[in-house]
């Protein structure tokens, strides 16, 4: 987030539910033992699993680090924003197609407003969605104390 001397910038936070998280940690684990378990086979075995192992530890670790401190993260802003959010409103203001090569999917530029928070903009970028259009509201939760915030569609 920034600060840019009105308090912090927006920040959006993704619905992640129970069953999304379970799926995300069990993927988490499954990619942190990979790299171990490959050099114990290696090691035990003698076969020539280890540069497997090797690469898969260096590799698959991180990542699956990143998922789970990424899962926790989206979790713990799902909960605040549960906890603490008020109702808002977000108006699409614009759609913009976006391509990086590897996905496709819009930029969709919002307006969120409601009670107890100064109205601000950001961009949502996600899939391509039949509902959306420009002058779309949409259901918001925000988080006033640091403009944080998710979209319902």
């Amino acid at each position: 987030m920034t600060d840019d001397g009105e308090g912090p910038g927006p920040a959006q936070a993704s619905r992640i539910g129970p069953l999304g998280a379970l799926f995300l940690y069990s993927v988490s684990v499954a990619l942190v033992v990979s790299g171990p378990v490959l050099l114990v086979g290696a090691v035990l075995a003698g076969a020539g699993l280890l540069i497997g192992g090797v690469l898969c530890t260096v590799l698959c670790t991180p990542l699956g680090l990143v998922i789970w401190f990424s899962t926790s993260h989206e979790r713990e802003n799902n909960r605040r924003l549960d906890a603490a959010g008020v109702a808002a409103t977000a108006e699409v203001t614009s759609l913009t197609d976006w391509d990086d090569g590897e996905s496709t999917g819009v930029v969709v530029g919002l307006r969120v407003s409601g009670p107890g928070f100064r109205t601000f903009e950001s961009t949502w970028k996600r899939s391509h969605h039949p509902a959306l259009r420009v002058g779309l509201r949409l259901g918001a939760v925000v988080d006033p104390a640091d403009n944080l915030f998710r979209v319902d569609l």
